[in-house]
């Protein structure tokens, strides 16, 4: 007399139903590796999208080559205007700052659209204190509409 489940056809006992998990067939666990494999290239393929469109070459860049402390009111800020598109007019933004780093002058400097990729530019910040360095903030394509040409 055997205690225990009836003995499965192959002769060991069978467990009992729905306390173990059944074996998945070897197709299912393809399609479920595969479906992965999908999914972390799709997201490989989003993460560098957004990386290069975040972090490649801006349309317009500006670099301070230099300043000149001129009183203790004024600095004249040198700096080079990098474009992808001569033709389209930019504005930069350039700024004096004290020997404690808080911002005392700034300007907004309209670069008309001109022939060359890089141009340079000097322009004159009047501070609320004595300058310490004078350098560029920024440069963007998006020109206020203040800042044209045509608005004297």
């Amino acid at each position: 007399m055997t205690v225990g489940p009836d003995p499965s056809p192959s002769g060991s006992p069978a467990p009992p139903a729905g306390r173990y998990p059944t074996e998945s067939s070897p197709q299912r666990r393809r399609r479920w590796l595969i479906g992965l494999s999908v999914l972390v290239v799709v997201a490989g393929v989003a993460i560098a999208w957004v990386g290069y469109s975040r972090f490649a070459d801006p349309p317009v860049s500006g670099e301070g080559t230099g300043y000149d402390i001129v009183d203790g009111s004024t600095v004249d800020v040198s700096f080079t205007v990098t474009r992808s598109d001569p033709s389209e007019a930019v504005a930069c933004v350039v700024r004096a700052r004290s020997r404690a780093g808080d911002e005392i002058g700034r300007r907004e400097v309209l670069i008309p659209p001109g022939d060359a990729q890089q141009t340079a530019v000097e322009s004159r910040v009047k501070t609320t204190g004595p300058p310490a360095i004078g350098e560029v903030f920024g440069c963007t394509t998006s020109v206020p509409p203040y800042l044209t040409a045509d608005s004297g």
